[in-house]
């Protein structure tokens, strides 16, 4: 492949990271405004974000098989242009439904570009380069997690909420031409497997019954969800060891340090998705901030993070990446630890070196252990392997914000968000900072039984 072309692949998977994470992350944002605009209640408010993530979850893994059977090239130009046409539609929305209609669509469609730009990153930088190449990746997330704040709270307060989603659009049709013009090659790894029909449907039911009754735990039929979604994943993994072409190939979790990953993986987003929320409610609704203001002080954590993926990306080239992503979330255990006395009368300067340490945790943390994920399988099982890493990043980070709407729920009821309730909101933010930070420690455990694995990893990685 020329070097021009796996440049291309390298921007485009940058710019599909980037874009996806703005319209998940940056969007919390606006919820205020357009749970103003609907006249939501807190509950359905939380839905914004979380309704998104959980979508993306339920699609993640079916994903995988059909990228890699149809093409993840192909793949991946369908997931963006499905993900303008729900951009627009979001912008245009006239109501709460439609509004959560098209958030469907854009978790959808981001679901199979994730997948498939992971994938495609795989699958044309060569091995030695491929820790560099997903830091790259990673960045566009983290810069995406450290601009979008600013960028949308400054469109907000100026232009409306509507116009967050119109600023993507010409960057998604750029995505479209350089895949049409400059990315000749396709890559199809299971071209000659059946799609695993059955398998898909029940892992899609499981994990929907799974998390949404998570975020209902308050309630009986939330416990009976929950209950129904572990028992089809459970029947889900049964009937993936029994298949020739499943739709996720279970056998991989035998390698341990593909297991340990991915694990560490889902804890880690588990504890930290939900801290911009909570920062976020913090300075708005406790503090008093406006949007634009809260979005200025919530670069911090991100922007070091966006700083520091392609270098330790590169570094777990040469180290063994669970090393780093152990130390990383050690980090990140402090940083939570701080949050978990968040309070109005906490000074402001301790709440910023919460945020750096955040920062500095995740960005040790997250290049390495992806690294870790796709270099632990076969070349052949990219695809599954990137679904994996997108279906544990999306799970923790839909439990993250489930969290959120749980514990909200549990202290405020149906009341609304607003600085009329601060007591509330600071006692709803400490608890699930407390759990946070438990999580965080589950990863690094999680990291160091990686590490003392003695499975290989399937490239020339360090020992």
């Amino acid at each position: 492949m020329k070097i021009e072309a796996e440049n291309y692949v390298i921007l485009i998977s940058f710019l599909t990271s980037f874009f996806g994470v703005f319209l998940s992350n940056g969007i919390i944002i606006g919820v205020p405004a357009i749970a103003n605009d609907f006249a939501m209640n807190n509950v359905i408010q939380n839905w914004i974000p979380t309704i998104f993530f959980l979508v993306m979850a339920v699609f993640t893994v079916p994903a995988g098989q059909i990228s890699g059977k149809f093409g993840v090239k192909k793949s991946l130009l369908i997931g963006v242009i499905v993900f303008l046409i729900g951009s627009v539609g979001a912008a245009l929305s006239f109501s709460t439904e439609s509004f959560m209609l098209f958030r469907i669509i854009q978790g959808a469609s981001v679901a199979f570009v994730n997948v498939s730009a992971m994938a495609m990153v795989v699958s044309a930088v060569k091995p030695q380069n491929r820790g560099k190449a997903l830091g790259f990746t990673v960045t566009g997330v983290y810069l995406a997690t450290s601009l979008s704040p600013v960028i949308c709270g400054f469109l907000v307060y100026n232009l409306g909420w509507r116009s967050i989603f119109y600023v993507v659009i010409p960057f998604l049709l750029l995505c479209i031409i350089l895949m049409i013009f400059k990315v000749p090659q396709e890559w199809q790894t299971y071209a000659d497997d059946k799609i695993d029909k059955i398998g898909s449907v029940v892992y899609s039911i499981g994990i929907l019954l799974f998390i949404y009754g998570f975020t209902n735990l308050i309630n009986t039929t939330g416990i009976i969800c929950t209950i129904a979604g572990i028992a089809l994943l459970a029947v889900f993994a049964i009937w993936e060891l029994r298949q020739t072409s499943p739709v996720f190939n279970m056998k991989l979790f035998k390698n341990t340090k593909f297991t340990s990953s991915n694990i560490a993986a889902l804890c880690s987003y588990l504890a930290i998705m939900v801290v911009t929320t909570i920062l976020n409610y913090h300075f708005q609704y406790v503090r008093g901030w406006n949007a634009q203001m809260a979005g200025l002080i919530l670069i911090v954590t991100p922007i070091i993070m966006a700083l520091l993926a392609p270098n330790t990306g590169k570094l777990s080239d040469k180290i063994h990446p669970q090393k780093l992503a152990a130390v990383g979330m050690a980090i990140a255990s402090v940083a939570l630890f701080i949050l978990v006395f968040l309070n109005k009368d906490m000074p402001v300067y301790l709440v910023v070196i919460a945020m750096i340490l955040q920062g500095i945790g995740m960005g040790l943390f997250s290049s390495p252990n992806m690294n870790a994920i796709m270099s632990s399988v076969p070349p052949k099982d990219a695809p599954t392997a990137s679904a994996s890493q997108a279906t544990m990043r999306t799970i923790g980070q839909t439990m993250s914000l489930g969290l959120l709407t749980l514990i909200f729920a549990l202290v405020m009821g149906n009341l609304p968000l607003s600085t009329q309730y601060a007591d509330m909101i600071v006692q709803s933010s400490q608890i699930i900072c407390t759990i946070s930070m438990c999580a965080c420690i589950l990863s690094i455990f999680a990291s160091l039984v990686g590490i003392r694995s003695k499975d290989e990893f399937n490239t020339n990685r360090p020992s």
